[in-house]
């Protein structure tokens, strides 16, 4: 497999090596959430990491299924809930093998495609395709960071990869999916680049 294996997530768990974690929930997800944009549904959270989103979907009446293939990720997020007094599925498993056994309404995709190497990116905007019921869709955070060595010689760097907007449009096509009209949300990260986020609705039929 290309990119980063679990062994080297689980490392950067271990040692705090966390530059993705806010630390919180993400601040544009709350703002779905209190604007009513977002409501309660079955909703998944590939890579969840840390937990933050998947506490505050369950919290706000979710049914949220988070999952991650690292051990310290889904041990974190497990006991964030507890902490809170929350509920909601964790499991441990690799997205580009994960089926559901029932379809999703929505996923929140957030740290997982930027965390896959592109060689990947194919078959994991297939796999959310095909988790989602018709009508389904995605609320999608694009990681955007840019890198010198990457914008002149090509270099495929990360993780975070750079999840170039152009090429998102490639893996989630318009025939398939509804796109809203750009410019998309700036969300600022603390830690590393930016990020656009938009709403992807699947298209009737599809």
């Amino acid at each position: 497999m290309a990119g980063p294996t679990t062994d080297f997530w689980q490392e950067r768990f271990e040692k705090k090596q966390t530059g993705w974690d806010r630390g919180a929930t993400s601040p544009q997800l709350l703002a779905w959430l209190d604007s009513g944009a977002l409501q309660p549904c079955r909703i998944a959270v590939p890579g969840c990491g840390s937990g933050w989103e998947v506490a505050e979907l369950a919290r706000r009446g979710f049914e949220v299924v988070g999952i991650d293939y690292t051990p310290a990720a889904v041990e974190r997020t497990r006991a964030l809930l507890s902490a809170q007094g929350l509920m909601a599925e964790v499991l441990q498993a690799d997205v580009l093998a994960y089926q559901p056994d029932k379809p999703f309404d929505a996923i929140y995709e957030q740290t997982c495609m930027c965390a896959l190497h592109p060689d990947h990116w194919v078959d994991y905007a297939r796999q959310l395709q095909n988790w989602l019921a018709p009508q389904g869709s995605i609320w999608a955070l694009f990681m955007q960071m840019m890198r010198p060595e990457a914008t002149s010689e090509g270099v495929i760097a990360g993780p975070p990869y750079h999840c170039d907007i152009n090429a998102m449009r490639v893996l989630f096509p318009a025939k398939d999916w509804a796109w809203p009209k750009p410019p998309y949300e700036k969300v600022p990260h603390p830690n590393v680049g930016h990020e656009l986020g938009l709403h992807l609705m699947l298209r009737q039929g599809r």
